[in-house]
């Protein structure tokens, strides 16, 4: 399993989610107290929004431990941002740990990542793959369960979307994407849980998702938090009204990044929805 979190909101320098929360996506990284195993040391991503200069997210990952990369502690003191989407990588056993198998994978305007694995995915990888469409498998150049969703989710994306993306469409896309995979687990048989905690944005809107087809109603754990402005000083992070009027801002993340008390744990297969104007919704998912 993995640790991630996406921002959408005023701009912000990536450190104030990366490194400088007193629980940030670094000390996720050694330290996550969500999860069985505290380690993700199995590189990192972070994929971010420059809409001035262009579209597409830039992204940045590496194979190394998030926590000893002196690039990514130099990057995030410097760049500023209005939407980013970070990443720390436990690798599902068997998938190799390369750049290419890092989160976020980006595509046009869209970044997307995942914690968790899809159950039984060695056994219904040749049909995933063999339904998608030449662009969408054009688009894959790694190996993991994670990216083989990623493009489902383009491709889906593509049939429901005539034109720019709206948050409703990434929902959409999204719903059905994790619709597809529960049904080829019914398909074939498969006795092993996905889960699925999804998180997509093109920049403008974004959707998460903390699912999984357990039948107990398990999940990953996965917290939203949304108010007027976020800041970060010595290590204590808050959302802040400001004193300009500016406008909202959403975090979505695996575990708290601080002890702010605005953190509200997303139920069972449920999407959160992040519009424009990052109002938050959430809806239901039936798998």
């Amino acid at each position: 399993m993995c640790r991630f979190t996406l921002y959408l909101g005023p701009s912000i320098a990536l450190s104030s989610l990366i490194t400088e929360p007193t629980h940030s996506l670094i000390r996720q990284s050694f330290e996550s107290t969500e999860r069985e195993e505290p380690l993700n040391g199995d590189g990192f991503g972070v994929a971010w929004y420059v809409p001035g200069m262009s579209p597409d997210p830039a992204a940045f990952r590496s194979i190394s431990p998030a926590w000893s990369n002196r690039n990514l502690l130099e990057l995030s003191r410097v760049i500023k941002t209005h939407c980013v989407l970070a990443h720390v990588r436990a690798a599902t056993p068997g998938l190799p740990v390369t750049e290419t198998n890092c989160h976020p994978f980006t595509h046009g305007p869209f970044a997307f990542m995942h914690n968790g694995d899809v159950g039984g995915f060695a056994t219904m990888r040749r049909r995933i793959v063999a339904d998608l469409s030449d662009n969408s498998f054009d688009a894959m150049l790694g190996t993991t369960d994670s990216e083989h969703l990623f493009a489902m989710f383009l491709d889906e994306h593509s049939a429901v979307a005539a034109g720019p993306s709206t948050s409703e469409s990434l929902t959409v896309a999204l719903e059905r994407t994790l619709q597809r995979i529960a049904a080829l687990t019914r398909e074939y048989k498969i006795d092993h849980i996905s889960y699925l905690n999804l998180a997509v944005s093109d920049g403008r809107h974004a959707v998460a998702c903390r699912c999984s087809t357990d039948p107990r109603q398990r999940a990953d754990t996965l917290y939203v938090h949304s108010g007027r402005r976020y800041v970060c000083e010595g290590g204590v992070c808050r959302m802040i009204e400001p004193t300009d009027g500016g406008g909202r801002t959403v975090i979505i993340s695996s575990e708290p990044l601080s002890e702010d008390a605005g953190w509200a744990e997303v139920p069972f297969n449920h999407l959160v929805i992040v519009g424009a104007d990052q109002t938050v919704t959430m809806r239901s998912c039936v798998l």
